[in-house]
């Protein structure tokens, strides 16, 4: 299904943060309302894959959230019909354990869209190799 792109509003890494995390909370407002006036416009909040990656190391390292309550937090955004992916970050916050998998969220996101975009992946990284499609240099 192909979006009218002019009906979707990209939302930066600062707008999500303050809608996940409701902090400095006159921006939260701000984000929550513009959030309500793009749906009020039958316009569609739109999140890329790259913010998302940007949000999870953000509340890890900035907000010291634990990474799997990051996931989750992150997870229950993308559940909401008000947000939309670009790209592959519902589908790979899905998976189960993701907190403790190795290879870790990133770097399976970036082996998703590889899969989506090329016919595969080339790694250094051991566990990342072991996904479908993964080539580990001889």
């Amino acid at each position: 299904m192909k979006r009218n792109r002019s009906r979707c509003i990209g939302l930066d890494t600062s707008i999500v943060l303050r809608l996940l995390l409701g902090e400095p909370e006159t921006q939260a407002k701000k984000a929550v309302a513009q959030l309500d006036e793009i749906r009020t416009n039958g316009q569609q909040a739109v999140v890329c894959d790259l913010v998302v990656s940007e949000a999870y190391f953000a509340l890890q390292h900035h907000y010291d959230v634990p990474k799997q309550i990051a996931l989750d937090h992150l997870r229950e955004f993308f559940e909401s019909p008000e947000i939309l992916a670009t790209g592959e970050a519902p589908s790979i916050l899905s998976q189960p354990n993701l907190g403790k998998a190795k290879p870790g969220f990133v770097d399976r996101l970036i082996h998703a869209h590889y899969l989506r975009e090329t016919g595969g992946m080339l790694t250094f990284e051991k566990a990342a190799a072991k996904l479908p499609g993964a080539i580990l240099p001889k």
